[in-house]
């Protein structure tokens, strides 16, 4: 049974494995657990102790939001996870002026359940860093 948290209690990098497929660089789970942990907001999907699914959020707490990711472990795709995480972090943020992401346009139609449009934006990838290395403030 999937059951849902807004915290990351109980949760250790044991058991966050399988996530970011096909990424060329992907994150170990110890850097996706400080990926967690350095989010303003995370809303996670567990089964049995494993995290199957996840959102987070960046937020300025007064005006905007972004979120960066949403994930679900394959072997738990089409079950609704996706969906119950997004009502669940658009929820936490209800208040918020905007809330923005970036998604490849296959996704689009996804999101638009959500009251969510396109739009044009901008982005800067660093492949070489997308195994979680530490940002300097």
């Amino acid at each position: 049974m999937i059951k849902y948290q807004d915290d990351l209690k109980g949760v250790t990098a044991g058991r966050l494995g399988g996530f970011f497929v096909g990424w060329p660089n992907p994150p170990k789970p110890a850097a996706h657990l400080k990926l967690l942990k350095g989010s303003d907001l995370a809303v996670l999907a567990v089964n049995g102790g494993r995290v199957v699914g996840f959102i987070t959020a960046i937020t300025d707490g007064v005006l905007a939001a972004y979120i960066p990711f949403l994930e679900v472990l394959p072997e738990y795709q089409g079950r609704g996870i996706g969906g119950q995480l997004v009502k669940r972090m658009l929820r936490r943020l209800g208040k918020a002026y905007m809330v923005d992401l970036l998604c490849d346009k296959e996704l689009q139609q996804f999101y638009k359940k959500f009251k969510m449009f396109p739009a044009t934006g901008m982005m800067l990838r660093n492949y070489a860093n997308q195994s979680g290395s530490r940002i300097q403030p």
